[in-house]
């Protein structure tokens, strides 16, 4: 029974991938390229019909998920789900093996922006429409759609959500699970209207417009053109862009506190204060050092808001060659591929919150020593935090960047350099994109090892299911009854 309930919710999770295929095909129609319809056309027709026959053949059965259950479920989810979008792909010809396109489809999804293609420019238009889609979907996450579509997952919708969405903790602002997520997609849809928009105004052609908003909103990073959002050379185009990243990076319940009039919650949210913060802070200190390198202030400001937006919400666009750059100003670029934006947004990253957390503890430790017998506890949002938490945010730490470890490790043992290796292992458990060295933002990952690129999979999609989802299976626990 438990499996017949797996297949059954994937295949439906499929189907609802599947139905967004449309837009690509409507696409291909409306550009005359015949040629690749067929691409989308087979697994929307495909999905479709087996999705249906699932959610019919099981209306009846009422599910129930253990714990273990959530995990597996979620973590073979998304694994479906990335498998699932290497199709078109390879059905169009844009990527010629299963490993490229599955790559391709992992970094979509998981919203990282990495590539393994050269020739960006010459794909068909209703490719890479796809591409940016998949950022789109994964950014809110797909699991979360579905469970605003289907009410019918019930009483195990939250863990779900919460085993897909980011940050130490995860809340309702609505009293029901689905409700909330209708409420976090239509947010998410009236941004990427309003980017649509805004793009348009700057001069985008529809498509371009409608996919640069897809992968802006969803922090993804995939471009129509091969130097990214460089190649339009518009400041405009470039402005509209950092504020879209930046807004992408805040947790999305803060919108609806807005909406609803809670304007306190906004005011006195920890992480959202440490977010601005530390984004006009490295603005401010890369502009002050960018000055000389283009020669005027409106210029190097240009190009370090955009490249701290890109780079602090893990959207990994590039304007600029940022390894070019003077050493003080990378030194902040590198410093963003740690932190990553706030939880409950679209963005990658360890998250601001958790650096927030582990400075008020480091900052309660040394008052401690001071007064050995004074009670210290860890305030977030004006209130009082539980010490559990504290324990949360370290544990995450210590799985967060032994990944980045071991993934350095198993990229030099692949013949990368040590920096080049580090700065990737970041990028991908961060879901950033770009790295240093050898894979900066003017590179990809077309050359690197087959076996390296299912490792790295691994790590973009663990690092987007926020470890824990996929790690656990290593546990010996986990197989204990």
């Amino acid at each position: 029974m438990q499996v017949f309930v797996f297949a059954r919710l994937i295949f439906i999770i499929l189907a609802i991938v599947g139905l967004s295929l449309v837009l690509p095909i409507a696409t291909a129609i409306s550009c005359g390229e015949r040629g690749v319809i067929h691409s989308f056309a087979i697994p929307l027709f495909i999905s479709l019909l087996i999705g249906v026959i699932f959610y019919l053949s099981g209306k009846k059965t009422k599910i129930k998920f253990s714990i273990r259950s959530v995990f597996a479920f979620v973590a073979l989810a998304w694994i479906s789900i990335s498998i699932f979008g290497s199709f078109p792909l390879m059905l169009s010809g844009s990527v010629p093996n299963f490993c490229d396109a599955f790559f391709e489809s992992v970094s979509g999804f998981s919203t990282t922006g990495t590539t393994v293609l050269n020739e960006i420019d010459s794909l068909p238009r209703s490719v890479n429409l796809w591409r940016c889609q998949m950022h789109w979907l994964g950014g809110m996450g797909i699991i979360a759609l579905t469970v605003a579509l289907l009410p019918l997952l019930g009483v195990g919708s939250f863990q779900l959500i919460k085993a897909e969405s980011t940050g130490p903790e995860k809340g309702q602002i609505t009293p029901k699970m689905a409700s909330t997520a209708k409420t976090l997609w239509l947010l998410y849809l009236l941004f990427t209207v309003a980017h649509i928009i805004a793009l348009k105004i700057c001069g985008l052609d529809f498509i371009d417009s409608v996919c640069y908003a897809f992968s802006t909103l969803g922090t993804g990073g995939f471009a129509t053109k091969g130097s990214s959002i460089g190649a339009y050379n518009s400041l405009s185009v470039e402005i509209v862009c950092t504020i879209f990243m930046f807004l992408a990076g805040i947790n999305f319940s803060l919108y609806f506190y807005v909406i609803t009039g809670r304007f306190e919650e906004v005011k006195k949210n920890s992480e959202l204060k440490a977010y601005i913060s530390l984004f006009l802070l490295c603005v401010l200190v890369i502009t002050i050092v960018l000055i000389p390198h283009y020669g005027s202030f409106a210029r190097a400001l240009r190009y370090s808001s955009f490249q701290v937006a890109s780079i602090i919400t893990s959207t990994g666009y590039a304007t600029a060659d940022y390894t070019t750059w003077p050493s003080a100003a990378q030194f902040f670029i590198f410093l963003l591929f740690f932190t990553g934006a706030c939880s409950g947004s679209t963005s990658g990253g360890f998250k601001i919150i958790r650096w927030v957390v582990l400075k008020k503890q480091a900052w309660n430790e040394m008052l401690r020593m001071l007064h050995p017998h004074g009670v210290f506890t860890v305030s977030l949002n004006q209130k009082a935090g539980r010490k559990d938490l504290v324990f949360n945010v370290a544990a995450f730490a210590f799985v967060y960047f032994g990944l980045v470890f071991i993934s350095t490790m198993i990229g030099t043992f692949c013949g990368i350099d040590i920096f080049t290796s580090f700065t990737a292992s970041l990028s991908m458990v961060g879901n950033i994109g770009p790295a240093f060295g050898s894979l900066g933002p003017s590179q990809n990952m077309a050359g690197i090892p087959v076996f390296l690129k299912y490792w790295y999979c691994f790590a973009m999609i663990a690092g987007r299911l926020e470890l824990y989802n996929l790690i656990i299976f290593l546990f010996p626990d986990y197989w204990k009854k």
